[in-house]
């Protein structure tokens, strides 16, 4: 009769045993502190600085240099691993013969990865700053010993030799700042108005002075052989407190009229006197010029008005430091500005805009995917697929919308009608037109903000009877 015999264990096996617990803790610590420190942002180790928490100066100089401790904590995870299944395995073909594989095989499978891969990350992620604040230190320390400091380094060393040069990237990208801005709001972290400020400061370093101009056609502007009597009869007209002053034609721009210096020259007794005698020189700045640079320039060399020309010299337009300013916080409105809501919803589903809006900004309002080119606006839009300058009701249809000119001023389209299409068969007309809409917008729906405060807005102004030329943004003083 058989008899069963009870496994001895010797001191050398206990030793074994003791040196997989320790290295399987080793492993769960490694693990916990690969995921947090990973996961940490240098922004969020910062914040954790300034709080004055427990291993956020260890926290801050490991994720700046992420290089110095991931391939050592790699190292010593992988090294940890290995040791342990080496060991398990022997112990299990002594104690268990023939079944000693697969003994080992399954407690490898638990215990590694439940316990030393699974748990501490997960744990980790559920807790980003304690444990990150915790695997701080004891991994500064780690990488601090030499034989771990140069193991690691000879063997990234011979990977960097074998995959070549590495391009350095920005640690954070604008779209990823855009999408951190949309989760906070989603968190509750920040308020939407703070989602759009921050959206508009990205996005403002982007724009253009073309893209926030007030066109030439809209600008007001004087004649610098006008009577200053005259010419402070235009601005107080037209509401604005600087004019351009031009001679002969636009394009000729010889200064700019203040309303401050016509009053104190007609009080003077010099309300005879041409507005030439008292304009201020101008500045000019170029249509592509990036807006931020502009702010900066307007900032120091103290003016509010900057006439924009285009590639050939011409007169393009004209930008005010309130433009700019509309840029970061949206239209600014004052009682004397009378201005048309760009974005109106219609009954339709639709909308009615201007034909200045930008084609960016109404597919934000939108969330459509209207194409964009060498124009900006809807209007241009409306040209660039009709191939031709639009009539009052043409109609084209784009993107899955139909774009119809509600009103047209010459050949400008003042209003476009932007509706979404139900159907394949919505239009009509053999080259896309079709007649459609009246004149005017419905006066009974209700206006909506405009729908990209950050950037890219109508730069509609109120227009005034009055001599002088066409209308510009205002500038308030």
């Amino acid at each position: 009769m058989a008899t069963a015999h009870a496994v001895s264990v010797t001191p050398a096996q206990w030793g074994m045993v003791a040196a997989v617990v320790v290295l399987v803790g080793v492993s769960v610590l490694l693990a916990l502190a690969e995921t947090s420190l990973v996961r940490t942002s240098r922004a969020r180790a910062l914040s954790l600085l300034e709080d004055g928490r427990r291993g956020a100066r260890q926290l801050v100089d490991l994720v700046e240099r992420p290089e110095r401790f991931l391939s050592a904590v790699l190292l010593l995870v992988l090294v940890s691993q290995l040791v342990v299944a080496t060991l398990v395995g022997i112990l299990a073909e002594k104690w268990f013969g023939g079944w000693g594989v697969a003994v080992a095989t399954v407690f490898e499978v638990v215990v590694l990865f439940v316990v030393a891969e699974a748990l501490p990350k997960n744990w980790a992620v559920q807790n980003p700053d304690r444990s990150a604040l915790f695997a701080a230190p004891l991994v500064s320390a780690m990488v601090g010993l030499w034989p771990v400091r140069m193991a690691s380094s000879g063997l990234v060393t011979l990977a960097a030799l074998l995959s070549g040069p590495r391009r350095r990237q920005a640690a954070v990208s604008e779209s990823e700042l855009l999408a951190m801005a949309d989760v906070a709001v989603e968190e509750q972290v920040i308020e939407r108005e703070e989602r759009a400020l921050i959206h508009s400061i990205i996005e403002f370093g982007d724009t253009i002075v073309r893209e926030v101009m007030v066109p030439r056609p809209d600008m007001r502007t004087v004649e610098a052989g006008l009577t200053v009597t005259a010419a402070l009869g235009v601005a107080l007209d037209a509401g604005f407190s600087r004019l351009p002053a031009f001679e002969g034609n636009v394009d000729d721009v010889a200064g700019v009229a203040y309303v401050k210096d016509l009053a104190r020259a007609e009080r003077a007794g010099r309300g005879a006197a041409q507005v030439r005698d008292v304009v201020r020189p101008a500045h000019f700045v170029p249509e592509t010029k990036r807006v931020a640079a502009l702010m900066r320039e307007m900032q120091e060399r103290t003016f509010h008005l900057a006439v924009v020309v285009d590639e050939y010299g011409g007169t393009a337009g004209l930008v005010t430091l309130e433009d700019l300013i509309e840029e970061l916080v949206g239209e600014i409105v004052d009682e004397y500005d009378v201005e048309e809501p760009p974005l109106v919803r219609t009954g339709d589903g639709g909308v009615s805009v201007s034909g200045r809006l930008t084609v960016d900004a109404l597919n934000e309002a939108l969330d459509a995917d209207l194409p964009t080119g060498t124009w900006d606006t809807v209007s241009g839009l409306l040209f660039d697929e009709l191939g031709r300058v639009p009539a009052l009701g043409d109609s084209v249809e784009v993107a899955g919308y139909r774009l119809t000119a509600e009103r047209v001023q010459g050949n400008r389209v003042g209003r476009v009608a932007v509706v979404p299409l139900v159907g394949p068969g919505a239009a009509a007309g053999s080259d896309g037109a079709t007649a459609a809409a009246a004149d005017g917008v419905p006066g009974d729906v209700p206006s909506i903000p405009d729908p990209s405060p950050a950037r890219r807005r109508e730069p509609a102004r109120p227009s005034s009877g009055g001599g002088g030329g066409p209308s510009t943004g205002r500038d308030r003083g």
